[in-house]
């Protein structure tokens, strides 16, 4: 198969490259054309129309979670979103078969009501990370509705009406209190580089309905094309950056978690088992879909301590100190742009489990095929 993989030279694409170049030939599409062993070329995105005899699209390009918040909401939205209408208008003009869009469980929930986050819910994200993935989901999903009923699962109706409700869900939902519309004259990704998108995205006083997530792709198991947005946990694998790092240097220098009377369970990505369901994908004729992505076992945090340490060979330090006094310490770590901050304490103390009972379904397999436990291994050799 001839891949064209956008975003190549991150994290992912990086490892997605590895993975899949010995059975397939990968191109590439970036802010840079570099040369990259095991990718033919690398186009920038104002090359796009030179590209050609595609089978398969994976969109990984976007901006990164800045969990310093230092980049501003409509850089979000004009990379994130933008790319993905640019992108997507060009795989439907395309010979190429198959698209599969990373999104994030973010896009769906910040933070998960109840046990478990399946792809029922209705999408509820919080900040410009969040908010430019459902974004991009929805323009989608709006392109989807729009091919016709041969790709379509709803009716004419709806087709002709884009203000009926498209599910169960009455809850109303702003994209983003501003438009990200962007300069044709630009096209590579960054933070001063904008793209194409011909048109704007809706602002806080225009709201719409967002739906729950079944039955809006198409569902027949061969249509002339499949569409997989894929909504993966915290992805961990090497290369990696982030939360992830910082806590691997607390362990490392010995430092004594301060944190370890915060029970709670969190569901992560190894990226081998994402390159799996990759390689799935691409190979297997799945029905379109919107599919969460992860391990088959949650974690709590001090778990993630305890085995990042028996790794390096080094003692667990876990101190139980007071929540109210930590929480208060994370708040003034807000605002003076500490290490510990609100959000970086959320996302080591709060429960985020996610089912991937439905990509299991779709794949027919009963688990994935790497532990959490051994992915994480393999990351914390790679730090």
């Amino acid at each position: 198969m001839n891949i064209l993989i956008t975003g190549i030279n991150g994290f992912v694409g990086s490892n997605l490259v590895a993975a899949l170049k010995a059975q397939h030939t990968i191109y590439g599409l970036d802010i840079l054309s570099l040369q990259k062993e095991g990718v033919v070329k690398t186009y920038k995105w104002d090359e796009l129309k030179l590209v050609c005899d595609i089978d398969i699209i994976i969109h990984l390009a976007a901006i990164a979670h800045d969990t310093k918040n230092k980049t501003c909401a409509e850089v979000f939205f004009n990379i994130t979103t933008g790319l993905t209408q640019k992108i997507y208008d060009w795989f439907l003009s395309s010979e190429a078969k198959k698209f599969i869009f990373f999104s994030t469980v973010k896009s769906a929930a910040d933070k998960v009501v109840g046990d478990i986050l399946t792809e029922d819910v209705v999408p509820s994200p919080r900040g410009p990370y969040g908010e430019s993935k459902i974004a991009a989901e929805k323009y989608i999903l709006s392109r989807q509705l729009a091919v016709g009923s041969q790709q379509s699962a709803v009716s004419s109706q709806e087709l002709a009406d884009g203000s009926q409700k498209l599910a169960v869900s009455n809850k109303k939902y702003a994209v983003n209190s501003r438009e990200s519309g962007v300069k044709s004259s630009e096209s590579a990704v960054g933070s001063q580089q904008s793209v194409d998108t011909n048109n704007q995205f809706a602002n806080s006083s225009q709201e719409f309905l967002l739906p729950t997530t079944n039955g809006l792709l198409p569902t027949s198991e061969c249509p002339l094309k499949l569409t997989y947005i894929l909504r993966p946990c915290m992805i961990h694998g090497p290369g990696n950056k982030g939360n992830l790092n910082l806590l691997y240097k607390v362990v490392m220098k010995g430092i004594p978690y301060p944190l370890g009377a915060f029970e709670n369970r969190r569901s992560f990505c190894s990226i081998d088992n994402l390159s799996f369901v990759i390689s799935e994908l691409i190979e297997k004729e799945i029905a379109s879909g919107i599919y969460n992505v992860g391990d088959d076992e949650s974690l709590s945090t001090n778990e993630l301590i305890t085995l990042m340490a028996t790794s390096m060979n080094k003692p667990v330090r876990i101190w139980k100190w007071n929540k109210a006094l930590v929480q208060l310490a994370a708040k003034v770590g807000t605002l003076f742009h500490l290490p510990l901050n609100t959000e970086r304490l959320q996302k080591l103390t709060d429960n985020y489990v996610v089912s991937n009972a439905k990509i299991k379904q779709a794949l027919g397999i009963d688990k994935m095929p790497f532990r959490a436990e051994d992915g994480f291994k393999k990351t914390v050799k790679s730090f």
